[in-house]
């Protein structure tokens, strides 16, 4: 394997610093590129053997392994949380941190991390956005309420947000500051445009070939809404990748750490290592879901007689992903009755959905 080049990216903002390294260690050239895919595309050319990469995955990488990918023999995202050795060294800089990388990769002991398809990368960007606004006009609506109750107004808190009450209510508004009935006439607007926003964004998502089937087949879940759905097959993606309904809990951040030592197990809270964005919409759909399917309303009322409602809601969490990984991987509707098992790898393969977006 002499004849192949292995190379660490440091990847940066504005410039990207490499090391070429030889199968035995051997550095063959070091430096720094503009991060541009200009740049980049002339430093591809200049390379005189076949080469491999790898880079941590940061907010740039994106982009760059995207660009770089069809170039390479082969192209490596290394896992952020565990290359911690790469932060932890007494001596850290762009030229030792790509060293270490390329050091990673000749040996065959990157830690790697799972990278969607670009289309679903796209697509997926598209709902965190609309997550986003969501966000922002509850984060507004909020602050309404609040204003109103500082300044003494009374209203019907169920009624606030209504167009039609609103308008009412602010032409009561004689006594209060006009500062804030200023402020409450925009806070208004920014949340009918942030609602409008995001109706958009999300049929622009519905409509989209390569989730109608699949978002369709999730929602036959009973508890399983168009939000949630979307959500799992964007974060997902390739739901073969996980070998169990127990690696598809932790990745959704459902399942507490653990350490072990001496023979004593220490279990602390749920975990940070995980796909934030799973986490709170199955979180959400965990409290709503068992007043629309029997099963999880059984699992909610087994789990409060032995701990309280957070310990629930985690019960019917956990039961949900184990639904969506079945019905996911076996390309089939969710049928009443069919109990998911703890391992799913004899099941099919999903549809030729992702494929079409690679």
């Amino acid at each position: 394997m002499n004849n192949i080049d292995y190379i660490g990216f440091d990847v940066h903002k504005k410039s990207i610093s490499y090391c070429a390294k030889t199968a035995d260690g051997e550095i063959r050239d070091q430096g720094k590129v503009a991060a541009t895919q200009q740049a980049l595309s002339q430093w591809v050319a200049r390379r005189p053997r076949p080469w491999q990469g790898a880079m941590e995955a940061t907010l740039f990488t994106g982009w760059i392994y995207d660009f770089l990918k069809p170039q390479a023999v082969e192209l490596e995202v290394g896992h952020p949380a565990m290359l911690r050795a790469i932060a932890a060294a007494k001596h850290s800089n762009d030229s030792l941190d790509a060293k270490r990388i390329a050091d990673l990769l000749r040996a065959h002991r990157l830690p790697g991390c799972y990278m969607a398809p670009a289309g679903y990368r796209e697509l997926r960007r598209v709902l965190r956005f609309r997550n986003l606004l969501v966000r922002q006009s509850v984060k507004l609506k909020n602050r309404m309420a609040g204003m109103l109750m500082e300044t003494g107004v009374e209203y019907n808190k169920e009624r606030l947000h209504h167009k039609k009450y609103f308008r009412e209510l602010l032409g009561t508004l004689s006594e209060t500051p006009p500062s804030v009935v200023g402020l409450l006439k925009w806070s208004r607007k920014a949340v009918e445009m942030f609602e409008s926003s995001q109706r958009q964004l999300l049929a622009g998502l519905r409509r989209h070939g390569a989730l109608k089937e699949r978002v369709a087949r999730l929602t036959t879940i009973p508890g399983v809404g168009e939000v949630t759905a979307l959500t799992w097959a964007l974060e997902v993606v390739e739901p073969e990748r996980f070998a169990s309904i127990r690696r598809a809990v932790s990745y959704c951040g459902l399942c507490s750490g653990q350490q072990s030592s001496a023979g004593v197990d220490y279990r602390g809270p749920l975990s940070k290592q995980r796909n934030k964005h799973l986490q709170s919409v199955r979180i959400e759909a965990a409290k709503l879901a068992p007043r629309w399917n029997a099963e999880l309303k059984r699992v909610h009322e087994r789990e409060l007689t032995r701990g309280n409602r957070n310990r629930a809601t985690l019960a019917v969490a956990r039961k949900l992903v184990a639904y969506l990984l079945a019905v996911d991987r076996r390309g089939r509707p969710f049928a009443e009755g069919a109990s998911p098992s703890s391992s799913e790898s004899s099941l099919p393969q999903p549809p030729d959905a992702v494929k079409a977006l690679r």
